[in-house]
């Protein structure tokens, strides 16, 4: 999707994991390698990984046409400083800013169910809801960039843009549980694992 560019952070230490989530099998690949694909075939103009923890053994497995990556040296402060790494490193034209993390795994039609939502909408954040309770992926307005680059973790990060735009957000209702789907710890990761249809459906 022109000027649709992604944040995909997988910089954290994984610590209730036991081991590094972006490397962890996934659907026939890793799980970094499936989440830049499914953003891949939605239709995203760019996708900037933000690594940190173990960089160098994630770095080779993130490609793929106008895929990148970038090394968050101060991800130990928190999510919000990964945020603001990805915002440096994409395109300054972005129209729109699609936000997902390494360990929520989306198949590319939820994906692509939120970008349409948000093109339609014409509203300044997208984000998806499913029995009334939000999920991911979240789509920010290129206009609210500015915004962003100030967030910091005593704020509360993205939060603070939310509050700020509480009437502008396009809550767009998507009755599928993958839309919440988030592996902390090595339990979630295995009985996800069985449960997930790994295909677009």
């Amino acid at each position: 999707m022109p000027g649709f560019s992604t944040i995909l952070t997988a910089a954290g230490e994984s610590t209730r994991m036991g081991r590094p989530k972006p490397l962890l099998p996934w659907c026939g690949t890793t799980l970094v390698e499936y989440q830049v694909s499914s953003l891949v075939r939605a239709g995203v103009s760019e996708v900037i990984a933000v690594l940190g923890h173990q960089a160098e053994a994630v770095a080779p497995y993130v490609r793929g046409p106008n895929v990148r990556h970038v090394v968050n040296p101060d991800y130990r402060m928190g999510k919000s400083t990964s945020v603001k790494a990805g915002l440096k490193a994409i395109s300054r034209d972005a129209e729109a800013i699609l936000l997902l993390a390494v360990d929520q795994p989306r198949p590319s039609l939820i994906i692509s169910q939120v970008i349409q939502s948000h093109l339609e909408s014409g509203a300044l954040i997208t984000s998806p809801r499913r029995q009334g309770r939000g999920g991911h992926p979240v789509i920010f307005s290129g206009a609210l960039r500015a915004e962003m680059e100030r967030i910091s973790e005593e704020s509360e990060g993205l939060r603070a843009v939310f509050r700020a735009h509480d009437s502008q957000v396009n809550a767009v209702q998507i009755d599928d549980p993958r839309i919440r789907l988030d592996l902390n710890t090595y339990e979630e990761y295995e009985r996800a694992k069985i449960s997930y249809d790994c295909g677009d459906g």
